[in-house]
């Protein structure tokens, strides 16, 4: 049975090579993407997938297109590499940067909650989670301490992440 998986931030450097590796690997592809004035699906095309790839639109923001998206995919995995992803723009844009990387998190993983319960969920993080660190390599037991509101917002959607799998077991 082939495998079906969702992509959001498809259209970003990770989702296109992503996207890629999956699909040499028999999976169906879809890709959630949000509407813009210019086509940002270039990566998908110089990989060679874009026709691959089926794309849906929707916005992490918005739980009813999420909840359309996972209806449409059926995906057995999530990867959920959408972000506001600029550090810079975080300081501009902090409440953006908090409902997308942060609270959009929280939508993906009701509107997976709402469909079937066994979807695999992949949360991208970010070394900006670390931030001020006092030691060269990070692990799993180097302690947090974002310095930008992206690493803050990074942050709420790894913990969301760590504990909505609590709750599940």
């Amino acid at each position: 049975m082939t495998k079906s998986a969702l992509i959001t931030g498809v259209t970003g450097q990770d989702g296109a090579y992503l996207s890629r590796l999956l699909l040499g690997k028999g999976y169906k592809v879809f890709g959630l993407v949000a509407r813009r004035g210019t086509d940002t699906s270039w990566r998908l095309q110089d990989l060679g997938v874009l026709d691959q790839v089926s794309l849906i639109h929707g916005d992490l923001t918005d739980m009813s297109s999420l909840c359309q998206a996972v209806e449409a995919a059926k995906p057995d995995e999530v990867y959920n590499l959408g972000a506001q992803s600029f550090v810079g723009t975080s300081w501009q844009q902090p409440a953006v940067t908090a409902q997308v990387n942060g609270v959009g998190v929280v939508n993906m993983l009701e509107a997976i909650r709402r469909s079937r319960s066994s979807v695999r969920f992949y949360q991208a993080s970010t070394s900006e989670m670390f931030g001020l660190v006092q030691v060269e390599a990070q692990c799993e037991t180097t302690p947090f301490h974002p310095r930008s509101p992206y690493g803050v917002a990074k942050l709420f959607g790894h913990w969301i992440t760590v504990n909505n799998h609590r709750c599940e077991e």
